[in-house]
């Protein structure tokens, strides 16, 4: 993932968990390296969590090996996925 820029701003959109999962929430980040830290450490109460940098999609594991990249430039509270 050496080509990709963490210091862009970035977009979640993330989905609910049960009946009220039909809600869709919207956050905006002054850099992918802080969307990817809320989406990975932050949004356990949600059903799904899509990060959007540039037009550029990442789910659930894509997200995670932006996350655990060795280029990921923010200190990490959760260890690397096996």
């Amino acid at each position: 993932m050496n080509d990709f820029d963490y210091g862009i701003p970035a977009e979640l959109f993330l989905r609910g968990i049960g009946a009220g999962g039909k809600r869709l929430v919207y956050k905006r980040f002054p850099s992918a390296a802080a969307a990817i830290q809320f989406a990975v450490e932050g949004s356990s109460g949600f059903a799904t969590v899509t990060l959007e940098v540039e037009g550029d999609r990442f789910e659930k594991d894509g997200i995670r090996r932006l996350y655990d990249a060795g280029d990921y430039p923010l200190s990490r509270k959760l260890p690397l996925a096996a």
